[in-house]
């Protein structure tokens, strides 16, 4: 009889309490519940603190919120865009080039909560890989993104795009459009593990480059007290960064996390009960940190 696996993350919760194996868990799930609240309270309530969608918003009637990916997906269909979307998506990029550009995907968008579903029960059923993606495929639809309106001269993206089609969703009904999304969660459950997100999504492709450089980051400072549980790993939806600051000592890697597709979603920071990870704040150090390329 096969011995069941244990789940990652129950030493922690043993040694260190429930809320410290699970925080930025929660913490995630309640801002990206608290930013979908802040959309839909002006149509269902009328209170318009967030007025527009994840492609183009206004915040209190005043600071306008633009998509950069959409922004530039308008110049090149051959469109500019008013000044005012143009200072939306300079504070947009600014904000998250700050914090981490893919704190998008793990913090704020809505798609995420579906992929984590999919991710959570294939790690429960023990659902192996059906096909092997190439991580680079979501840089490659990153550029048909943004070639596709210079051919046709319409934002061909938008049409498909999952992030704002769940916020219209929600507020409109989309009919055919819930069966994209039920897709998306099928093809993560059964054919590849974090197959949308860790390996097609090209928005989070282009917020991965945004995240080259960044303010904070996740470092595995505490990496000498390492018993090597594979917790992280299990948790990660980018496991093959781990690699490098974890085990890379030897080899002159440091404990920084640098790699751009890191989520900062902070869920190896939760289940390790060794304390490996921690957050640091302030720019990397580029002599401190070897490209993940070079392991």
């Amino acid at each position: 009889m096969t011995k069941k696996r244990r789940q990652p993350g129950v030493e922690a919760r043993e040694q260190l309490g429930w809320w410290h194996a699970h925080r930025f868990l929660l913490l995630r799930r309640a801002t990206q519940l608290l930013v979908l609240a802040l959309f839909l309270a002006g149509p269902v309530a009328g209170l318009w603190l967030l007025k527009g969608n994840l492609s183009s918003s206004e915040l209190l009637g005043t600071v306008p919120l633009t998509d950069p990916l959409l922004l530039l997906q308008s110049v090149s269909a051959g469109h500019w865009p008013l000044s005012t979307l143009w200072w939306g998506a300079l504070i947009v990029l600014v904000s998250y080039w700050l914090v981490g550009g893919r704190v998008f995907c793990s913090w704020i968008c809505p798609v995420n909560l579906i992929t984590d579903a999919a991710a959570w029960l294939r790690a429960r059923l023990g659902l192996r890989d059906v096909s092997t993606l190439v991580r680079s495929t979501r840089y490659w639809l990153l550029a048909m993104v943004l070639a596709l309106p210079a051919v046709t001269g319409v934002l061909v993206w938008e049409w498909v795009n999952p992030v704002p089609l769940l916020l219209r969703g929600l507020l409109f009904g989309m009919g055919a459009g819930w069966a994209l999304l039920l897709a998306l969660f099928v093809f993560d459950l059964l054919v590849a593990a974090r197959g949308w997100c860790g390996h097609l999504c090209p928005v989070g492709a282009f917020w991965a480059l945004v995240n080259r450089l960044g303010f904070i980051k996740v470092t595995a400072s505490g990496r000498a007290r390492c018993n090597q549980c594979m917790d992280c790993y299990a948790v990660c939806p980018e496991p093959q960064i781990l690699k490098g600051p974890l085990l890379g000592a030897r080899r002159g890697h440091g404990p920084l996390i640098s790699a751009q597709e890191c989520l900062n979603c902070g869920r190896c920071i939760d289940v390790c009960a060794q304390q490996v990870f921690t957050l640091s704040v302030g720019f990397a150090v580029k002599a401190d940190n070897i490209s993940e390329k070079q392991q």
